[in-house]
């Protein structure tokens, strides 16, 4: 769908309007490093203008050689990159208008805060007027105008991400690429600054390319997620489709615990598995998804056992994980065994060992081939 124009996006005028022109689109990107390091096997993808965008996978899939490509730092051995209508497969980096916020920062020592974030804008030539203008404008905006003076090895972890963010957005890029900047952070302040730079993000209006390989983060944080593994795209989506509707093991295994077993045999009313049957219909396929959530744990005696008709699968508690507002159980099952989560409302813990039974919802059991 054809968006609509809107001019260049500062962060004193920000209005949340896509860029129109800021859309990415990849056809067969195709990057080795020698005979047997293919780190990209002909990627196809394209990125919407305005979205924050996740690329997501394990160390080694190949997602920061793809962020590099698209930030001229590397040059594909085949395929062609588009940002908009412009062809920039053999654009240098400097000359496209992407930046990028890389996992160390790569802050000057030597300059103080200020100077950081301008240093872009004078190698571009800008007036000191400008430069001074534009650099407090960004620093209100990502709110670290209070810190201007200060040198970096003053700064906190958080305190320098921020600068880097304003360094990246002062030159107002079509495209911020955005390299793990988060994965040295503490969990508290990583949770908020996930939560800043998705509201920048929205505010500005700009495309946010984010990679990382948590896929919790890139769930709280996407409009859409690409996961790669060796190399080439598994699935693109939204979290939620991600999560709920993976295409294959890989990916289901990926978003997530996955209770992920192969159907070993199936007739009309319904499939067994290594950790039972399960009754009722389901779409011809190789595997079967059961995710923790859609179980509850009872003790196995429980009267919701009782009534709960087919769908309980009986088993064990071999271990289990206290996660504050939930818990986690690890129930072996037959010849396997399945984790479950159970919100903590106060009702006491499973011991292990113990006897328990799962009760499953069976519309939230998915059928994958692979």
């Amino acid at each position: 769908m054809t968006q609509p124009s809107s001019p260049t996006v500062s962060p004193d005028t920000a209005d949340n309007t896509p860029r129109a022109d800021t859309a990415i689109r990849l056809r067969g990107l195709y990057q080795a490093f020698g005979a047997d390091a293919v780190a990209l096997a002909g990627v196809d993808l394209d990125i919407p203008a305005g979205s924050f965008f996740t690329l997501l996978g394990p160390s080694g899939c190949g997602k920061t050689s793809l962020l590099r490509v698209i930030a001229g730092l590397d040059t594909p051995d085949a395929g062609t990159l588009h940002i908009g209508a412009r062809d920039v497969t053999r654009v240098a980096a400097h000359k496209r208008n992407v930046n990028t916020v890389f996992q160390s920062y790569a802050l000057f020592g030597h300059l103080d805060v200020a100077g950081n974030i301008g240093f872009g804008l004078r190698m571009h030539g800008h007036d000191r007027a400008t430069i001074n203008d534009r650099v407090q404008k960004t620093a209100a905006f990502i709110q670290i105008d209070n810190l201007l003076g200060r040198r970096i090895d003053q700064l906190s972890g958080g305190q320098r991400q921020r600068v880097a963010l304003a360094r990246a957005l002062v030159n107002e890029p079509d495209v911020l690429l955005l390299d793990e900047p988060l994965s040295a952070l503490d969990a508290g302040l990583r949770s908020r600054l996930q939560l800043e730079l998705l509201r920048i993000q929205r505010r500005l209006g700009m495309t946010f390319v984010f990679v990382t390989h948590d896929q919790d983060e890139a769930m709280v944080m996407s409009d859409y997620v690409a996961v790669l593994n060796e190399g080439r795209i598994e699935q693109v989506g939204t979290p939620a489709t991600l999560y709920e509707r993976p295409a294959n093991p890989f990916v289901a295994r990926f978003m997530g615990h996955a209770n992920l077993f192969a159907i070993r045999a199936r007739d009309a009313t319904g499939l067994t598995t290594d950790f039972g049957r399960l009754a009722g219909e389901f779409a011809r396929a190789d595997h079967v998804l059961i995710r923790p959530e859609i179980m509850t744990i009872h003790a196995a005696d429980a009267p919701e056992v009782a009534s709960a008709g087919d769908n309980v699968i009986h088993g064990r508690v071999r271990e289990r994980l206290y996660r504050g507002s939930r818990m986690e159980y690890t129930v072996a099952a037959g010849e396997t065994e399945l984790v479950v989560v159970d919100d903590n409302r106060g009702q006491g813990m499973f011991e292990i060992g113990a006897g328990v039974a799962l009760v499953m919802e069976t519309t939230g059991v998915v059928t994958l081939d692979g």
